[in-house]
């Protein structure tokens, strides 16, 4: 299931991950691949990535300060770093209480064939 999602700019939808791993086990249900995949996402090996319409996808490359370019009609996602993020700051009457570990910056736009048809 995780040869899936190997790659660069690789965010796959849980029915993505199951039709590429019914390739290798016909007989693997998508039952089993959602729980295999909140599974991962709770050990921290997968990041999860949600799109503006409720739907998940899961991303191999996790850690802290890793950013996103989503396409809102489409959901093409990119992994991206951006410039000028380090020097962002919660004030401390924002954080409520809590010890801020890492900064996750998600950049919304249209992508070019999307904007084509608008």
């Amino acid at each position: 299931m995780l040869q899936a999602l190997e790659g660069d700019h690789v965010h796959l939808s849980a029915d993505q991950v199951h039709a590429a791993a019914r390739r290798v086990v016909p007989e693997v249900s998508l039952a089993t691949v959602y729980n295999t995949l909140n599974e991962l996402v709770d050990m921290g090996e997968l990041g999860e990535v949600r799109l503006g319409d409720g739907t998940a996808r899961y991303d191999p490359k996790t850690g802290p300060d890793h950013h996103h370019l989503i396409c809102t009609g489409c959901g093409l996602i990119y992994d991206v770093e951006p410039a000028g993020v380090e020097g962002l700051i919660l004030p401390r009457s924002q954080r409520f209480g809590m010890a801020v570990r890492s900064v996750e910056v998600v950049f919304r736009g249209r992508c070019s064939n999307c904007a084509e048809h608008d």
